[in-house]
């Protein structure tokens, strides 16, 4: 029999967001955050999570958007259990539906008309992906069956007219993205999160909407540290504050 898993009590948002995840493998970061405070939902609207995990990015953006409505699709069991107990910890109730499933192979419960999809793919291709110690953080960082295309053709499948469509990759696969979401989206902005002034981002969040007419935009982006390691006073306005990050203001 295997031995019960060592979970860790852990906040985002200064505590406003409660989230259970394990000692060991895949583990809660800052991209979640950023992701869920880039995605412009209002009251009222309906979002999809693809790959939602432990549910941080759906909770996080459900702490800031009263009356919002998430589903969040994961293909690993067991953090769909993880994600039930966020829910159910954060009392997020009816805000938040978690639905085991695969993107090459949806559940019948998916809509087919949502305001918002947000997602935060595996971001290194199979081909070019160190070993990775456990199965859980293989999955959340390793490309598998369902390789970028296959994430942007189900978000953009499952999005209205005019939807938003927001991912956070890594910053070397901004132009990838940006091309797969110019077949189906446009008024595209890319906004890279760089580690300080100076330094190459190593993340970009790119938004898009379905349908819109055809532009990019790229953005100057904002910087996480002070010179001191500190993070800065925009980069806490997410964080800690739980602020949106309007990416059409950069």
């Amino acid at each position: 029999m295997k031995p019960a898993p060592e979970w860790s009590e852990d906040t985002l948002l200064d505590g406003r967001v409660k989230l259970t995840q394990a000692r060991r493998g895949y583990r809660v970061a800052m991209d979640p955050v950023f992701l869920a405070a880039a995605v412009p939902a209002q009251p009222g609207e309906r979002v999809l999570d693809i790959g939602t995990g432990s549910a941080a990015a759906s909770l996080c953006l459900i702490q800031r958007v009263a009356g919002v409505a998430v589903d969040g699709l994961e293909i690993q069991e067991p953090l769909c259990r993880l994600a039930e107990r966020n829910r159910h910890l954060n009392g997020a109730g009816d805000c938040l539906r978690i639905l085991p499933g695969d993107l090459l192979a949806p559940p019948a419960a998916l809509e087919r008309a949502y305001d918002h999809v947000m997602a935060n793919p595996p971001h290194l291709e199979a081909a070019k992906a160190s070993p990775v110690a456990t199965s859980e953080r293989a999955t959340a960082h390793v490309e598998g069956e369902a390789r970028l295309g296959d994430w942007v053709r189900f978000a953009l499948r499952l999005a209205k007219p005019l939807a938003t469509l927001t991912f956070l990759h890594r910053f070397d696969r901004r132009d990838e993205l940006l091309a797969l979401l110019s077949e189906g989206a446009g008024a595209l902005k890319a906004f890279p999160l760089l580690p300080m002034t100076g330094k190459p981002a190593k993340r970009v969040l790119v938004q898009g909407r379905k349908g819109a007419a055809a532009s990019v935009t790229l953005c100057r982006g904002l910087c996480l540290h002070a010179a001191g390691g500190a993070y800065t006073e925009e980069a806490q306005a997410v964080l800690r504050a739980g602020k949106a990050l309007p990416l059409d203001l950069a």
